[in-house]
């Protein structure tokens, strides 16, 4: 009995090995390196935790406050990097989530479902601008050296740059 018990582990890892090294390339590649094989594109959108700089809209750009957060999962990944998925974060002060689209360099947000924490005036003030952009429109993106801008038609514009790894 403890015999096989012991012959189990070399059988599970030559087992998972594969798997282990199927997601340790993907996730190698998943920066753009060159020669990694990976199609993806050099700063892709979706799949990337973005910090938001800050948010213009009316006129007024306004900085944000250092837990704003954005990313973009998608389910599923065409050549561009296009599919449907989820987006979420924190919008400064409460955190939101909200269905997703993106079609080459559109991303078009659903309604945004947030929690509903009370913060101090800037900070609500920020969140409120930051949710009135992205919610319900589609953004033209450009990404750039780790950094990712998202335009309304009417131009109202959200600044996000790379989030250091650690």
């Amino acid at each position: 009995m403890y015999r096989h018990k012991r012959n189990r582990y070399p059988i599970l890892a030559a087992a998972l090995l594969p798997l282990v090294v199927a997601c340790g390339g993907e996730a190698a590649g998943s920066g753009g390196a060159a020669g990694s094989g990976s199609v993806a594109p050099r700063d892709p959108v979706a799949g990337v935790d973005w910090r938001v700089d800050s948010v213009t809209a009316h006129g007024t750009t306004l900085r944000a406050p250092a837990a704003a957060r954005l990313r973009v999962d998608l389910d599923s990944a065409g050549g561009r990097g296009d599919g449907e998925g989820r987006a979420g974060g924190s919008l400064g002060c409460n955190l939101f989530s909200a269905p997703v689209t993106v079609h080459g360099d559109r991303i078009a947000f659903g309604a945004l479902r947030t929690t509903r924490m009370a913060c101090d005036p800037a900070r609500m003030t920020f969140e409120r601008t930051l949710a009135g952009v992205l919610g319900r429109h589609t953004l033209s993106s450009r990404a750039d050296k780790g950094k990712l801008t998202l335009t309304t038609g009417h131009g109202e514009r959200v600044d996000l740059s790379r989030n250091a790894p650690g």
